[in-house]
């Protein structure tokens, strides 16, 4: 089964007190103890994000590593080999049109295609989460304005719903002038879950976040909400044992250690 999840924000870098949705995406993985990759190329791959990442996921279940493709030079990797052995792969916000040429020029986005025919879960907030579909709305240039993404999902989608009321303007006026097709609008917390294509669920992490779907009607752009999910459980993921968590990071990447 095809599946992606796309958070309007959230997630470790949003909420790092609150890891409900990052929960969520582990047991959307086929497997009790997933291997989870991190993409944190939006962002130019800061070590900041890198180590919260492994701060957040390595008292969780799961293997946790991550791919900087900008430290390929120091960290050389078999991209397509090292993220089609995962089971998740994590994509963090930034920048979504630097993001995307910069995936281009490694061939990321044709392996990323093969990792969601494969079955392995893609999931990422704001940038991370517009660019599966076919449109997004992007600040990468300082003001909002739209951009193309993979068009792995139909539509389009706008992130930061709440926090960011500029971006909605923008939206609403490009679906209403038909510059992107219709889509979705999400508030910080809000996940939505994609199955073989088709939105099968949208959740939350916390009671008030929203999500609308964005048509088309003549002139206009129209909003109508979408139910949401507050999750609240299933109970919360087992630790992983204190030797293990020590072993893992003692065995990050020397980058992640104050390395060079």
């Amino acid at each position: 089964m095809r599946t992606i999840f796309a958070m309007g924000g959230g997630g470790f870098t949003m909420e790092p007190d609150n890891t409900i949705l990052d929960e969520f995406i582990l047991d959307l993985a086929r497997r009790p103890d997933p291997r989870i990759c991190f993409l944190p190329t939006a962002s130019g791959d800061p070590l900041d994000h890198i180590t919260r990442f492994y701060e957040a996921f390595s008292d969780l279940p799961c293997e946790p590593c991550d791919l900087s493709l900008f430290r390929l030079g120091r960290r050389p990797v078999d991209l397509r080999a090292l993220l089609l052995a995962q089971d998740i792969v994590y994509v963090g916000g930034g920048s979504m049109r630097n993001m995307l040429a910069i995936w281009r020029v490694h061939e990321l986005d044709a392996i990323l295609r093969e990792c969601w025919t494969r079955g392995i879960v893609l999931a990422g907030l704001s940038a991370g989460a517009m660019c599966w579909f076919e449109a997004g709305i992007t600040k990468s240039r300082g003001r909002a304005e739209p951009v193309a993404g993979l068009g792995l999902l139909q539509g389009s989608m706008s992130v930061h719903y709440d926090g960011e009321p500029e971006r909605r303007l923008v939206y609403l006026d490009a679906v209403a002038s038909g510059a992107v097709p219709a889509g979705f609008g999400a508030d910080d917390g809000v996940g939505l879950l994609f199955r073989d294509g088709r939105l099968e669920r949208v959740v939350a992490s916390r009671p008030g976040a929203g999500c609308v779907r964005v048509g088309r009607a003549g002139a206009r752009a129209v909003e109508q909400p979408l139910g949401v999910d507050v999750l609240s459980g299933p109970p919360p993921l087992v630790a992983v044992d204190a030797d293990v968590r020590e072993f893992r990071a003692t065995t990050r990447p020397r980058a992640l250690r104050g390395g060079r």
